[in-house]
């Protein structure tokens, strides 16, 4: 998860509990809005005007001189050059914009990749080991956690699986290898919300534990054209339209 969790969820993790496609929708073009007011004021307007206008006349010269390759490559020249600067001025709201974006993206991706594990939803919790660990694997659950199939399995293929049922709350999960004992938070919650899928030991014989969590998916069994996009699809669609719609209403260049 984000390390800005506590100041970006209590903002942003009511949106995502009401609609977690709404909440990709009103994020996607408000971080759009905010790097599209960036560039307007962290670049020189007019200069930027200046060079689109010459990169269309180069464009027009160089279809003109088809026929006059020596030539057309001359004005292609200029038009690099040209094409060169535009980008140099493009790229400095980058340098303020990037880390901002950086942070907010982590954060979805640590909020909208997952389904929740809701109360009282069958969920399964792998163990992995390292090469060569035999024995058996046990898992020791709290109170509020049921464990569906046997708690005590032999380690095949390196992992064990254990089938889960929890109420709502947070859970620790025990999975111990003879004095061995690595521990898994889980979150069960109506609300979209979850633990990290993945805790990796160093110094254990179990590697790693996973929470095998389905994939969300904010459009629900709706597709598009047959594709069902994730928190990712959704977000880059809908920067792109905001992108091409607030440079187009503020007059970027």
């Amino acid at each position: 998860m984000s390390f800005l969790d506590p100041v970006l969820s209590p903002v942003l993790q009511p949106l995502v509990n009401l609609s977690p496609f709404w909440a990709i929708v009103v994020l996607a073009l408000g971080i759009s809005f905010l790097s599209t007011i960036a560039y307007k004021y962290l670049t020189n307007q007019s200069k930027m005007k200046d060079l689109k206008e010459k990169q269309k006349e180069f464009q027009g010269r160089m279809k003109e001189l088809r026929s006059q390759p020596e030539k057309m490559m001359e004005v292609q020249k200029e038009a690099m050059k040209v094409n060169m600067e535009y980008m140099k001025m493009s790229f400095k709201p980058t340098l303020f914009t990037m880390i901002p974006l950086l942070l907010l993206v982590g954060w979805m991706a640590g909020h909208l990749t997952f389904e929740p594990i809701y109360p009282q939803e069958t969920y399964s919790l792998t163990a992995m080991f390292k090469a060569g660990v035999t024995g058996n694997a046990e898992l020791v659950a709290d109170a509020g956690t049921e464990v569906l199939n046997s708690a005590s399995q032999a380690i095949t293929g390196g992992a064990v699986t254990w089938s889960l049922r929890s109420t709502e709350g947070e859970h620790s999960l025990d999975v111990k290898l003879g004095s061995q004992v690595e521990t898994k938070k889980v979150i069960v919650t109506k609300e979209v919300k979850y633990a990290d899928p993945i805790q990796v030991s160093d110094h254990s014989d179990i590697e790693k534990i996973q929470l095998n969590y389905k994939t969300l998916k904010p459009l629900g069994t709706k597709s598009l054209f047959g594709w069902h996009p994730g928190w990712l699809g959704l977000y880059f669609i809908f920067s792109l339209i905001g992108s091409l719609l607030f440079r187009k209403v503020l007059k970027i260049y």
